[in-house]
């Protein structure tokens, strides 16, 4: 059984990225946030946070990238043109090539939990473009925030479909 979601009030505590409000070019004909659009605005969160770990936005010109290799995705509560969104990040582990995190979509103007992202993201040597371990900084930085992040008093809401390997 997996724990529940976080509160609102528990994740506005974490910092905020990828904030802004819905587009309208990201409106479906349903009339609210295309669901390709929360994953693109997670990831975009999920690496804003990452820069102060040393994976920087122009890291595959320094011959690292961060390539996905899973995802759980979880639609909790529909976001609406000009709805103002900010995304949170809770990293929970490491190993040699990977790391695994949630990444939480939330709608600041209605003050709730709209998405959660779980993703697994690998370590990729750009001049092979195959795994590789982590350089060491890098580990060390992920390691002091993955242990940071385990302090936070909230269980972690992980779907068990996935895991570091």
């Amino acid at each position: 059984m997996t724990a529940p979601h976080p509160t609102y009030e528990q994740l506005a505590e974490l910092p905020a990225y990828a904030e802004q409000p819905v587009p309208i070019a990201f409106e479906d004909a349903n009339g609210h946030l295309n669901v390709r659009h929360y994953t693109g605005i997670a990831s975009e969160g999920l690496d804003e946070s990452l820069v102060a770990q040393g994976i920087l936005q122009n890291w595959p010109a320094l011959g690292h990238a961060c390539f996905s290799a899973e995802h759980h995705l979880t639609y909790l509560a529909e976001m609406r043109t000009g709805d103002r969104m900010s995304t949170r990040v809770r990293l929970l582990g490491r190993s040699e090539r990977a790391a695994h995190a949630l990444v939480y979509l939330l709608d600041e103007t209605h003050q709730r939990l709209s998405f959660v992202m779980e993703e697994v993201f690998l370590h990729i040597d750009m001049s092979t473009r195959l795994t590789a371990p982590w350089p060491e900084e890098v580990a060390a930085a992920l390691d002091a925030r993955i242990a940071d992040d385990a302090g936070l008093p909230w269980e972690p809401d992980v779907s068990g479909s996935m895991a570091l390997r």
